[in-house]
């Protein structure tokens, strides 16, 4: 990493309990001869008495050295999806509210010296895998997303179970008959993965989980692939259907009959600055209880 210039600042909407911390960090990164940059929902989080620099959040990476995320997970994939669509490399300091995370994992009294690290270029920086998810409709490429965490196939709600055809390469895999399908990154292996049953993969690990929701069949079972292999998905739909696809929760959108998703590893990771205080079992002890009676 090389010393900032310019820190962009995300807060979770509404989350009033950071105003005061917001300023503390402004006051800070000023002290230091840093630009601090709120995202515009972010800076009507500040007193009316303050002026700050304000930008949309697809303005601000192209603004930023380094972007502060304040909340939690769902804040930072609001963000890593708009880094990576953007082609840059910046890092991401995720700094938790509430219980601990596991993307913004920073607690609140590590805030500063975390803080120090990341405009000093001293950090040390996570490089995690993310999805490329290509829907094609019609013969044609009808949209392109990116994901840290997951790719997920679902049915609406109150529809019938789904099937769908999961190709890995070039060879067939299985049909799925379920509630739904993930595809998971090692970073999203211990969000919807894992409320679904799905292992816990280190993020490390060059690999992509398919975990079946809900599966109707005894024998559908997560499996593990290398992360090189790309992934087709092919709903088996009529009128009846009602299917989605979305894309680390944060966007999606309704399939139709016909549709493909194709899932591959982005030419991008995304960069994560970590805290050196905490290692990730210990996270996983923190965040489980694991040990706990």
């Amino acid at each position: 990493m090389i010393p900032a210039r310019t820190v962009g600042i995300v807060a979770k909407a509404r989350l009033y309990a950071a105003t005061p911390h917001l300023v503390e960090i402004a006051s800070w990164l000023e002290a230091r001869g840093i630009e601090p940059v709120f995202e515009t929902d972010t800076a009507a989080l500040m007193p009316e008495s303050t002026s700050r620099a304000a930008a949309g959040k697809d303005a601000l990476v192209g603004r930023s050295d380094v972007i502060v995320v304040l909340g939690g997970d769902g804040t930072l994939l609001s963000m890593a999806d708009r880094i990576a669509a953007a082609g840059v490399a910046i890092p991401i300091l995720g700094v938790n509210f509430g219980s601990l995370g596991f993307l913004t994992e920073v607690t609140l009294p590590e805030l500063y010296p975390a803080l120090d690290a990341a405009v000093t270029g001293e950090a040390h920086v996570e490089e995690r895998l993310m999805l490329r998810a290509s829907t094609g409709r019609a013969g044609a490429r009808f949209s392109d997303d990116l994901a840290l965490n997951d790719v997920v196939v679902t049915k609406a709600a109150r529809a019938r179970m789904i099937e769908l055809h999961v190709h890995v390469g070039d060879e067939f895999v299985t049909r799925v008959k379920a509630d739904g399908l993930i595809v998971a990154t090692p970073t999203g292996s211990t969000a919807y993965n894992l409320a679904a049953g799905g292992p816990i993969v280190q993020p490390n690990v060059d690999a992509l989980v398919l975990t079946p929701i809900a599966p109707h069949m005894l024998t559908n079972r997560p499996i593990v692939i290398p992360a090189a292999s790309p992934v087709r998905v092919q709903p088996q739909m009529d009128a009846r259907d009602e299917l989605y696809v979305t894309f680390d929760g944060q966007a999606g959108f309704q399939l139709q009959a016909g549709d493909e998703i194709h899932i591959r590893r982005a030419d991008r990771t995304l960069r994560l600055i970590k805290p050196s205080t905490r290692s990730y079992y210990e996270i996983l002890r923190q965040k489980l209880k694991w040990g706990e009676r």
